[in-house]
């Protein structure tokens, strides 16, 4: 039963975590403190006590009990020398010591309270005193001056025998007083020498415990982190077949087997990942594939579809010109379909092209001064503005680092639109405003036009989208989508404001410099590492 104690309790200290070892160690710590502060507490007051003992009641009561035998003395030289001559002028030492014997008596025995011993010498010096001026001292004083006293002359061995005893009286007081004080102050040193060393021991006690708890903490928590530490910095060197010992304290030793726990997880999952790389190669090849179709598709509708969509074009308005007027009216309406179809057509196909070159063909970033970039789209713009007699204001536009051609046609769609939907027989008002918003710069294009309710918000800028037929307002339906697109591709956004009710207020953002989307190798390296490429 002895020898299977010791493994429980081993199991139950490797259970503690850092947290209760903290507090364990904290309070254990506190507790000595604590016990050492009390301590030397107790020393300092001790010696204070002991100190103040010395000084407030042992010396002074010694130097009032010398004063005292000093003040009896000058009653016995007063007294003798007025009963020898009968001079008056020896009466005066005389009351001035009974004075003084009074006062030092009364300190004395304020000094004394609470020592007996003290106290009944003073009461033996008092009654000796008293005896010696009851017999000699008051009887001599009261003859009448100018003649030696007879009654000193008859008294003279009796008064020196009396003031003996008062003198032997004085003297046993004041050695008691001596030795008191000087036992006082030999305890007070002992009290100080045992007080340097109480201090010597609590620092040196103090410094134990500051080593031990450094140690604990070295050994508990330091130690284990910087294992911790340079497993974890081996894994991220790519050594996934590192393992992690668990040490320390139990909530280390959790942690490090999560980390560990993770560890197996990311081997499982760079498995996983090769994997999917191979699907993603793949993937890839197919993209090129058909990016490269797409970049065929795009070759095609700008020759090939182009080239007999212009053929119809021109032969039916060839055939408009010639015959127009001398068919009937059914065959000219048909004429005019046909014109209008092709015409329509030939836009669209370049609408359309237009669209898929948004970040693929007009991709060639510099800086772009957007006050530039507005007065060369209201040049373009002037015959519209002229007639529907725009007025066309802007805030200081910034400088960005975007693809010009881009920035111009947004331009233009923004402002073509604001001017081609606005309010029967009124001159639009367009306003342009700028300013920067954390990162970014925040534009809104507003107007006073016919606006667009809150529900076709988001329809807008879906490509082909239409809110009114061709018949009243001309146009492919592109123009917004093509706007979302660039701005995107810039790293923006774009919104309808729907709290704006005076007509339309587009409101979109644009990064100072556009992101850049991360190479395929980047990508393919990134599912290697079972990370998420940054952008």
């Amino acid at each position: 039963m002895t020898g299977n104690a010791g493994p429980p309790q081993a199991r139950g200290l490797s259970t503690w975590t850092t947290r209760r070892w903290l507090r364990v160690g904290v309070a254990a710590s506190l507790a000595v403190l604590a016990l050492l502060g009390m301590t030397g507490a107790w020393m300092l007051g001790r010696t204070v006590s002991l100190s103040e003992n010395l000084v407030d009641v042992k010396s002074p009561a010694l130097s009032t009990a010398i004063r005292l035998e000093s003040a009896l003395l000058n009653q016995e030289t007063g007294i003798r020398g007025y009963g020898l001559t009968g001079t008056s002028e020896f009466l005066g030492p005389y009351q001035q010591g009974v004075i003084q014997q009074e006062t030092d008596s009364a300190r004395l025995s304020e000094l004394l309270r609470g020592d007996a011993a003290g106290l009944r010498d003073l009461g033996t010096v008092r009654d000796a005193a008293e005896a010696w001026q009851e017999r000699i001292a008051r009887p001599v004083a009261a003859a009448p001056p100018g003649v030696p006293s007879a009654l000193a002359a008859e008294r003279s061995a009796e008064g020196k025998t009396s003031f003996d005893e008062v003198r032997a009286a004085l003297t046993a007081q004041q050695e008691r007083l001596l030795a008191e004080r000087t036992r006082a102050r030999d305890d007070l040193m002992a009290t100080m020498r045992l007080r340097n060393w109480l201090f010597g021991a609590i620092a040196a006690v103090i410094a134990l415990l500051a080593g031990l708890v450094f140690e604990a903490l070295r050994r508990g928590i330091t130690t284990p982190l910087e294992r911790l530490g340079t497993d974890a910095r081996a894994i991220a060197g790519g050594d996934f077949d590192h393992p992690i010992t668990p040490t320390g304290p139990a909530d280390l030793r959790r942690l490090s087997g999560e980390i560990d726990f993770m560890r197996r997880r990311l081997v499982r999952e760079l498995a996983f990942s090769e994997e999917a790389r191979r699907h993603l190669d793949a993937q890839t090849t197919d993209l090129q594939r058909s990016n490269a179709e797409l970049e065929q598709f795009a070759y095609v509708a700008s020759h090939d579809l182009q080239e007999p969509l212009r053929k119809v074009s021109s032969f039916t308005q060839l055939l408009q010109r010639r015959y127009g007027g001398q068919l009937d009216a059914r065959a000219d309406q048909y004429i005019e379909f046909a014109v209008d179809g092709a015409n329509r057509m030939q836009a669209l196909i370049n609408d359309l092209l237009d669209f898929s070159r948004v970040g693929r063909v007009h991709d060639d970033h510099e800086k772009v001064d957007l006050e530039v970039v507005m007065d060369r789209t209201a040049s373009s713009l002037s015959v519209g503005i002229e007639e529907a007699g725009a007025t066309i204001t802007h805030d200081p536009l910034p400088t960005l680092v975007a693809d010009p051609t881009q920035m111009g046609m947004l331009w233009q769609n923004l402002l073509g639109n604001a001017i081609k939907f606005h309010r029967p027989g009124r001159a639009p008002n367009i306003h342009v405003a700028a300013a920067r918003v954390g990162e970014l710069w925040r534009f809104t294009v507003t107007d006073d036009g016919i606006g667009i309710a809150a529900e076709y918000a988001e329809k807008v800028f879906v490509i082909f989208q239409r809110l009114h037929t061709k018949d009243v307002y001309p146009g492919s339906g592109i123009g917004l989508a093509m706007c979302k697109k660039i701005v995107e591709f810039h790293g923006g956004t774009i919104s309808v404001d729907p709290d704006y009710r005076d007509g339309t207020r587009i409101v979109f953002t644009l990064a100072p410099e556009p992101p850049r989307a991360p190479a395929l190798s980047t990508i393919v390296e990134a599912s290697r590492a079972g990370v998420e490429p940054a952008p």
